[in-house]
């Protein structure tokens, strides 16, 4: 069985606020996800195990640090 950890991990991304507004359009054309400011450091990316997954892919590959 699964623990909560690990669920919240494969459903969500925290991201630097300033690198993410460089490719915050194209996660939103792209993907189907929800992104929350956290605060004035950080956003959060929420989606599906497959959305979140892929997005990860798709910002690390442009060079983002995922926390």
């Amino acid at each position: 069985m699964s623990n909560p950890s690990q669920l919240r991990d494969s459903t969500q991304i925290v991201v630097h606020r300033e690198v993410l507004r460089e490719y915050e359009t194209q996660l939103a054309d792209e993907f189907t996800v929800t992104v929350f400011d956290e605060n004035d450091e950080y956003c959060r990316i929420i989606g599906s195990p497959v959305e979140i997954k892929e997005a990860s892919e798709f910002l690390v590959r442009r060079g983002v640090n995922i926390a």
